[in-house]
């Protein structure tokens, strides 16, 4: 079977560098592109930690410089506490990146990608989405091109799993309402990977360490940038360990039988004091919007073993 065709869509973000780092160790996955977007970081920051890590990872693709700012040119503020001030745990970085951008703007590169292989390209988005808007409003015919979009963000209140920015919101949706909600409002198939299933997987501090003591170089490269990461999530509530957020988007796309979900169409509250909020349709609500797909339930445990066993492979052990 061919490896499925991805363009990944970041804010590298130590849970991004782990999705990437999960990508780039699963012979069933071509990556066509990584595409860069404000969030975890700055665009600036965001791009030099995504060509760092695409040398690390020995990835083929270029990587793409997207949007700066939301689609309303509002203020980026990024959460220095939780990933560092470099977005990477704050572990030494080389001062230039040993690679260049690619010269393809992040939505140009979508675009291009869905028209060259039609129905055949998923798209996994693990920041906030304004490229993606930004490509449909190029573009809109991309829509009927996309084999998938994977998206982590948002929160339904299953489990009763809120917001993690505001009482309502998830960060990635926070960031870019109107993108969100353009996104959604999309007739492309998508997956909603939100706080309702990623709050349900932690890895926790056996497992960080069997992952840097079995993973080789890149199981302790992980462990350095988590550092930081693990430490805010001991202060606000998480123990041991910390939630999986863009890696559990990553297994929605790879393994979805993971998965429970339910679906209906998906509405963003674009502003306000509910800004950010995901919800389901209500009657009479989300008319001529497609039915989207939304995770509630996920089996945690088989999830943390694929994820153990794709990073093992690549020292030389079976996936």
């Amino acid at each position: 079977m061919a490896p499925m065709k991805v363009i990944f869509d970041t804010d590298p973000g130590v849970d991004d560098a782990m999705a990437l780092a999960l990508l780039a160790r699963s012979a069933d996955v071509e990556l066509l592109g990584v595409c860069t977007v404000f969030g975890n970081g700055t665009l600036d920051t965001t791009t030099r930690n995504a060509l760092y890590l695409a040398e690390l990872l020995s990835l083929r693709c270029g990587v793409h410089r997207g949007a700066a700012a939301p689609l309303d040119g509002g203020p980026v503020h990024p959460p220095v506490e939780v990933h560092g001030r470099n977005a990477l745990g704050d572990v030494p970085l080389p001062p230039h990146p040993a690679r260049a951008e690619s010269g393809i703007a992040a939505s140009d590169c979508l675009v291009q990608a869905l028209r060259r292989h039609p129905g055949e390209v998923s798209v996994l988005a693990v920041g906030p989405l304004t490229n993606l808007a930004l490509a449909l409003r190029a573009a809109p015919d991309v829509a009927a091109l996309a084999r998938e979009v994977v998206v982590m963000g948002g929160a339904f209140g299953h489990h009763g799993h809120t917001g993690n920015v505001t009482p309502h919101a998830e960060a990635n949706i926070y960031a870019d309402p109107q993108a969100a909600d353009e996104v959604f409002a999309a007739a492309w198939p998508v997956s909603i990977v939100g706080l309702d299933v990623t709050h349900q997987v932690v890895m926790d501090g056996a497992y960080l360490r069997a992952l840097r003591e079995h993973g080789g170089g890149l199981g302790r490269f992980l462990w350095d940038i988590s550092r930081v990461y693990q430490a805010f999530h001991h202060d606000t509530g998480v123990p041991d360990g910390f939630y999986v957020h863009d890696s559990t988007a990553v297994a929605r796309l790879l393994v979805p039988g993971l998965f429970g979900t339910l679906r209906a169409p998906v509405l963003v509250d674009r502003e306000g004091a509910t800004r950010g909020r995901t919800r389901l349709a209500g009657p009479g609500e989300g008319t001529g919007r497609p039915v989207q797909t939304v995770c509630r339930e996920v089996d945690a445990a088989a999830l943390l073993d694929f994820y153990n066993r794709r990073m093992r492979a690549g020292e030389g052990e079976s996936s």
